[in-house]
């Protein structure tokens, strides 16, 4: 038996995976962020999620094969070096883990989880020169080139949210000023729509629901098309280093297919020749198959 965690900004999700990519249980918590001591609320999130699991499904565990965890935030041999979104630096979480649960467990971006169940069960399937991007609190990504996933050798690598796309812009979580994330990410999205009219939160399905039932406001589209603007110049630059074939989109932005998606693609295609590559050869744009369980189904496969 193989489990996989994926480890998100306010909650933590868990399933038990199956050979075949399947998810017959799946269980989240929610958390509070804290500053001063994220690295005992997410071990112990994990600890608890683990806990409940074991019991609800009278595990044996003795027959936990594994345990994979997927981090938003760059990881090396069991170390969560930095995850500057959930305000973690230097965690040993696989030591950390394994003085409560005797399995070999592994740890990786989480990105690069979802983009390994994309490829192998999802919207990547079937492609050599794929791109897959996590855009949600921030933005993080993987590739493929050859049919097989770029890994560096030190750390876990393509770190695309702090790519620049503005020279001297606002200043990014990471300390660099102008990043992608912090003009394409989906939370500033949803902030700035917030923001602008007054909504009472940022929750996803309310957020959502506004949009559709105001996609006729002048006010909304501008803030749609000057993010989609922002996020295209990310893609377009990826589209022009690496040539792939298809770039599938997860995080909470797959859920605004119907809404951003089109546009993105829009976009691009307008302004191909701006961004150096062919109009003909521009790849496929879809969104991951996987949605939120890709993170939770890739950590259980690495």
């Amino acid at each position: 038996m193989k489990i996989g965690i994926d480890v998100g900004g306010s909650h933590i999700g868990l399933g038990i995976i199956k050979e075949n990519g399947e998810l017959p249980f799946k269980k989240e918590k929610d958390y509070q962020f804290h500053k001063d001591n994220m690295s005992d609320i997410v071990i112990n999130t994990i600890i608890e999620l683990m806990e409940e699991t074991i019991k609800e499904n009278k595990i044996n565990v003795n027959g936990i094969e594994s345990i994979g965890i997927a981090i938003p935030g760059t990881v090396s041999r069991g170390t969560i070096i930095k995850a500057q979104n959930l305000g973690i630096k230097d965690l040993h979480i696989e030591k950390e883990l394994n003085k409560v649960f005797n399995c070999p467990i592994y740890l990786q971006n989480d990105a690069k989880c979802a983009a390994i169940a994309e490829k192998e069960f999802g919207s990547l399937k079937g492609y050599d020169d794929a791109i897959f991007l996590i855009v949600g609190t921030g933005i993080g990504g993987a590739v493929f080139l050859n049919d097989k996933l770029l890994k560096p050798k030190k750390y876990s690598g393509f770190e695309v949210g702090h790519m620049v796309i503005q020279k001297d812009g606002e200043e990014c979580n990471c300390g660099r000023s102008g990043c992608f994330e912090t003009y394409a990410s989906m939370k500033r999205l949803k902030l700035k729509i917030q923001n602008e009219f007054g909504l009472p939160d940022v929750d996803g399905k309310n957020i959502k629901r506004f949009m559709l039932e105001n996609k006729d406001n002048d006010k909304l589209n501008d803030i749609l098309n000057t993010y989609i603007d922002y996020l295209a110049i990310g893609v377009a630059n990826l589209i022009n280093i690496f040539e792939p074939e298809v770039i599938s989109i997860g995080g909470s932005f797959a859920y605004y297919k119907e809404i951003l998606l089109g546009k993105l693609e829009k976009r691009i295609i307008e302004k191909g020749e701006l961004f150096n590559f062919d109009k003909k050869t521009i790849p496929k744009l879809t969104v991951a198959e996987l949605k939120n369980d890709a993170g939770i189904i890739g950590a259980a496969m690495i």
